[in-house]
């Protein structure tokens, strides 16, 4: 059955509703039929303990001792709601009744229980019955038999089940169409998120899911769709961002390139210029390369959440590495480098994110230092963190563009540090590894003081 949401909330209220009806409705028409049998027990009790002494045992037989008086007031008396009464033997043998009995018969229910209420028939007619023992000497002589019709009393109890099952359907089906009708007006913010994700496009995402007046679920449901409209939004606004990024840094490369080629051709030239300028087009090349390679980090990095398969590495053997690698650019520039390790534990790291923040930075901070400068490593311990520091005495950064550094393609100051290679990518490459990570970077730096680098590793 494929019931529309509105639908499925009304059947879902109304079977609730209908359980917990069927149970009072229950619970009533057993409370009216208990007292009922209750009422007619109590007078059939008190019947039977009024005729019990008006009762004679002679020999073995046992009679009415008023009986002549029982047919004079038949006579001049009409009995509304007659109570019947019997007397047999322990036989179930009849020895004297009630004269409005006539030639019927109560009957016996061979039972040891004391004053037993059943319910039987009398001429095709329900009514309700009890058998009290009757005893001479401390043994049982006999029994008692007193009844009532329960005729009026059923007719009752018919007529309640009648009305309690017509009131329940009746009750049900308006039920449904009021669960119908509020289940529409419950779904109307639904209706709206529907209405507004319908509208919008990759080319539109400034429309907003309008938020209920009240602060309920379904507020939280706007309230979190909107803020995954936002996330995207900004997502492929930093996509557009990138790509138009990229496309000017890799156009840039191509441009020198083709008009350095255009001019190798118009003419003959020397063997020296030939050289040079070959030379010149391999480094836009490698530039180029280089670009390309830490794009496809980046991506790789923006599509993987999973570092569990990334091997470990002992963080100070790593920043060994990482400073052999880049060995002759610190001879070079004669830098000095002091790593301290002032930590006395193991500390491992995942290695290809751990490397890809380190070397980074660290290359960062020897690219932007000036010859023959200073570089400080160290690793610490603080409240369960390991953390590394790198500072540098380079030539810093704008303290108004420090926030910006770690977007892409970013570079502080670029036009006045035409002579030093880059394009932007290294810190956003860090940033994104530590993110994978859960580890935090943290910058401080000020012009032609230096910066310093923080990387808290949990």
């Amino acid at each position: 059955m494929n019931l529309s949401f509105r639908n499925r909330i009304a059947l879902h209220y109304m079977i609730a509703t209908a359980i917990i009806m069927a149970v009072i409705f229950g619970i009533v028409f057993f409370v009216v039929q208990e007292t009922m049998y209750q009422n007619i027990d109590n007078d059939l009790t008190f019947e039977a303990s009024k005729h019990s002494d008006e009762i004679k045992i002679i020999d073995n037989t046992i009679q009415f001792v008023n009986k002549a008086e029982w047919e004079e007031i038949e006579h001049k008396e009409i009995q509304i709601n007659p109570v019947f009464i019997q007397i047999i033997d322990t036989n179930g043998r009849v020895m004297d009744k009630s004269p409005n009995l006539k030639s019927d018969v109560l009957s016996f229910k061979n039972t040891e229980k004391t004053a037993a209420h059943f319910n039987t028939l009398l001429k095709d007619k329900s009514i309700r019955q009890i058998q009290k023992p009757i005893q001479s000497n401390g043994k049982t002589k006999g029994y008692l038999l007193a009844a009532m019709t329960l005729e009026p009393s059923m007719m009752v109890l018919i007529k309640l089940r009648n009305i309690l099952i017509i009131s329940y359907l009746l009750m049900l089906s308006v039920l449904y169409f009021i669960s119908r009708y509020l289940a529409g007006r419950s779904i109307i913010p639904v209706k709206n998120i529907t209405e507004t994700t319908n509208h919008i496009t990759r080319n539109n995402f400034n429309e907003r899911v309008q938020l209920p007046i009240y602060k309920d679920e379904l507020y939280d449901l706007s309230s979190g769709i909107n803020k995954l409209l936002q996330r995207i939004e900004n997502a492929i606004a930093r996509e557009r961002q990138f790509t138009s990024d990229a496309s000017h840094e890799l156009r840039t490369p191509l441009s020198s390139l083709r008009g350095t080629l255009e001019v190798l051709i118009r003419k003959p030239r020397a063997q020296e210029e030939y050289e040079s300028k070959i030379k010149y087009s391999l480094s836009e090349i490698d530039r180029m390369t280089q670009t390309i390679e830490q794009l496809l980090i980046l991506a790789r990095l923006d599509s993987s959440n999973n570092i569990n398969n990334d091997e470990t590495i002992l963080l100070p053997t790593l920043i060994q590495d990482i400073l052999s690698r880049h060995g002759n650019e610190i001879l070079s520039k004669q830098l000095s480098i002091n790593f301290k390790n002032e930590t006395n534990e193991q500390i491992t790291v995942p290695k290809y994110y751990t490397n890809l923040i380190l070397d980074n930075v660290i290359s960062n901070a020897m690219k932007y230092s000036n010859n023959k400068g200073k570089i400080y490593i160290s690793l610490t311990h603080s409240k369960g963190h390991v953390i590394c520091r790198i500072k540098d005495e380079g030539i810093g950064i704008k303290h108004e563009d420090i926030p910006q550094v770690f977007n892409h393609f970013f570079r502080s100051d670029a036009l006045e540090h035409k002579h030093i290679s880059g394009n932007g990518l290294g810190l956003s490459i860090a940033q994104k590894s530590a993110e994978a990570i859960n580890a935090k970077i943290y910058l401080e730096s000020s012009v032609n003081v230096g910066s310093i680098f923080t990387i808290n590793f949990k």
